[in-house]
């Protein structure tokens, strides 16, 4: 009997000592999986680090691809386009405006009512119609009769308020968000449709001249004044109410900046020079690159992977497109090589841009003592159905580092043109200030991407430079300001200077 019972202890005692073993190694282990998730979230932090002294050298290398830009076609990364609106808007413009705003799988068409410096936009009237897949990848004659009869039956709506005078052309501002190359204020050739769209027959045409077209077969007498890009048309409505206005930067889905250059500061422009002495440049900086930028294995690996390898570089580690995904991305090393979400992989953290960059600035933005907001967006993306708070801290962290090292690369660029037009520092005896005008979801609705901004430039610019640089809020430059652009450059402006 003793026998057995000696047996069985020592039976019971060799399972307990393989359990005490088991616990021990697992949670070595799981001590040693963790060690591996600091590692890769301290190794992550060094490389995107954005010191005072990295963020001066990216600006002076924004302000040397710029000067290369304006020399030549093609001397820079910096595409650094002539848009032709060499005439802002003062606040003086009379009378209204149409504008068109084709952008997406939607489009905009807008009538504005100007009163000038006491009235401003007095009233403004706006309808959104979605295209028709099937005319994306049509005929160029179909889309764009799709859109001139949209237009048409929108002009007919108009009330009493917006009243032509006789024999006046109503005019419009054409806001067109895809490549093209400008030929004047009023034309402009398509280099390549994106965003779904594949129409052979419009590639190389003048867009303006299909728009005029499908406006002529519907009978719709209609003056296309300006071919516009969103970003200048958000720096026009910036202009518009504040005449300090000297660029504007996008901060969005993608990213891009413009800004007021001095005309015979471009050795690539061959025409005469225009009266008001300046031009807006489009500088297209998304496609930035330098050395100076601080990139990851995971902005590597995404880069190889989308379907502009090595292009918009800049735009992939700022903009709104790719937060989201570059989280996702070092989430997902965590998750094979450390274990984060448990034994397995989350299926869905495979799945590139599930984590959308709205959900990153909602995770950011969580104060609460148990970090539920992350734990819950992580339950609902990936499908994760619990998180310790330590695994919450950590995916904030990343949202930090993340959203930081975009915003005061941000900052940066905008340091740099405000530097390559000398507003930079300030001259002695001038309060002249400078005013950049912001628009896009990501400045909007991301408050700490958008703070941590402000706070890098005020940082770069010390604080007597500082007094005289705001940054304001510049809504719908793809709309007013289009609308406000065609009022500038207006065929009846000099009758109504001499009347």
């Amino acid at each position: 009997m003793g026998k057995v019972a000696v047996g069985a202890t020592v039976v019971c005692a060799a399972a307990v000592c393989a359990v005490s073993v088991y616990i021990v190694r697992r949670r070595m282990q799981s001590s040693g999986k963790w060690a591996r998730v600091i590692e890769i979230l301290r190794v992550f932090e060094e490389d995107c680090a954005t010191p005072i002294g990295k963020l001066r050298q990216v600006a002076d290398a924004m302000t040397v691809e710029m000067h290369a830009g304006l020399a030549s076609e093609g001397g820079s990364k910096l595409k650094m386009l002539i848009s032709y609106v060499d005439n802002l808007p003062s606040g003086e413009e009379h009378g209204f405006f149409y504008a068109l705003d084709l952008g997406g799988t939607n489009f905009r068409v807008m009538r504005v009512l100007l009163g000038g410096k006491q009235g401003r936009v007095v009233k403004q009237e706006s309808e959104e119609v979605s295209i028709p897949p099937h005319l994306m990848t049509s005929g160029s004659d179909e889309l764009f009769n799709f859109i001139a009869e949209a237009l048409a039956k929108f002009v007919a709506t108009e009330g009493e308020d917006f009243h032509l005078p006789e024999g006046r052309q109503r005019e419009l501002g054409f806001t067109f968000s895809f490549p093209v190359k400008q030929t004047s204020l009023s034309s402009g050739t398509l280099i390549k449709w994106t965003k779904g769209f594949s129409i052979e027959d419009t590639v190389g045409q003048d867009v303006v001249g299909e728009l005029v077209k499908a406006m002529e077969r519907v009978g719709l007498d209609m003056n296309v004044t300006a071919l516009v890009n969103d970003t200048v048309g958000t720096l026009a409505g910036g202009r518009y109410y504040n005449p300090d206005v000297v660029a504007a930067v996008i901060l969005g889905t993608g990213t891009n900046a413009a800004y007021v250059e001095r005309a015979h500061a471009i050795p690539k422009w061959h025409g005469l020079l225009p009266k008001s002495g300046e031009m807006v440049i489009n500088m297209e900086w998304g496609n930035f690159r330098s050395s100076h930028l601080p990139l990851t294995e995971y902005d590597h690996s995404l880069d190889f992977d989308s379907l502009n390898p090595g292009e918009q570089i800049l735009e992939k580690i700022i903009s709104g497109m790719y937060l989201g995904e570059i989280l996702r991305r070092v989430l997902l090393k965590m998750a094979e090589e450390a274990a984060f979400f448990g034994d397995s992989v989350p299926p869905k953290l495979r799945i590139p841009f599930i984590i959308r960059t709205p959900n990153m600035s909602a995770m950011h933005s969580d104060t609460s003592p148990d970090l539920k907001v992350v734990g819950s967006k992580l339950k609902d993306i990936l499908e994760v159905p619990t998180t310790s708070l330590k695994m919450r801290k950590v995916v904030m962290s990343l949202c930090n580092i993340i959203a930081s090292r975009g915003a005061r690369l941000s900052a940066a660029g905008i340091y740099g043109i405000l530097k390559k037009i000398g507003r930079d520092a300030p001259k002695d005896g001038e309060t002249q200030k400078s005013v950049i005008a912001m628009d896009g979801g990501l400045f909007e609705h991301y408050t700490q991407f958008s703070e941590c901004m402000e706070s890098s430039l005020k940082e770069l610019l010390g604080d007597e430079a500082s007094e005289s640089v705001e940054v304001i809020h510049s809504n719908d430059g793809s709309g007013v300001g289009a609308a406000l652009l065609a009022a500038s450059h207006s065929q009846y402006l000099e009758d109504s200077e001499t009347s």
